[in-house]
């Protein structure tokens, strides 16, 4: 195994990228949870909500795609290892005050590496796959704040987001 010359462990020492490579590792429990919203005109969201969108279930459609980008995300992501998930949880909260959804997932796997990737991938299609389903009714929706709020396992130990983030937020 080659070390690292910098914090950013896909590149080798000659400065080429590469999948780093984790068979000395052990498999540990590995958890992510992810975070981002979409944000949308009232009207796009009373729509969501009321579930009378022309194309069905907006959010069980949206929870479907983000289980299964979690699961392609090794696919989507050229250096990420394919893993076997033991757990992917896809969550919603409509935030009315900011006409938002929110979603939040939680990937979990026991293996030699770790699974924020493979939850913020689930994020990001679960948003996208929102604007899909909407883009008919509100083609200026806003997908923003796309970020790991917890990360827990590994050798790098434990993540917590200790503040929000300021976003520039667009409604």
């Amino acid at each position: 195994m080659t070390t690292p010359t910098s914090p950013l462990t896909h590149f080798d020492a000659q400065g080429q990228a590469h999948m780093v490579d984790v068979g000395a590792k052990p498999a540990t429990h590995r958890v992510a949870i992810a975070t981002g919203r979409i944000v949308m005109q009232p009207a796009t969201l009373a729509l969501i909500k009321s579930g009378t969108a022309k194309k069905g279930d907006v959010l069980g459609v949206a929870r479907i795609a983000g289980i299964m980008a979690a699961k392609k995300t090794s696919e989507l992501i050229p250096l990420c290892h394919p893993l076997a998930l033991t757990r992917v949880a896809v969550e919603f909260e409509s935030l009315e005050a900011q006409n938002s959804v929110q979603c939040t997932t939680t990937v979990e796997t026991v293996g030699p590496t770790g699974v924020e990737m493979e939850a913020l991938t689930a994020v990001q299609v679960a948003l996208l796959t929102i604007y899909d389903m909407c883009k008919a009714a509100d083609k200026r929706m806003v997908m923003m704040e796309v970020r790991i709020l917890k990360k827990h396992g590994g050798n790098s130990g434990s993540f917590v987001e200790q503040t929000t983030p300021t976003m520039h937020t667009k409604q």
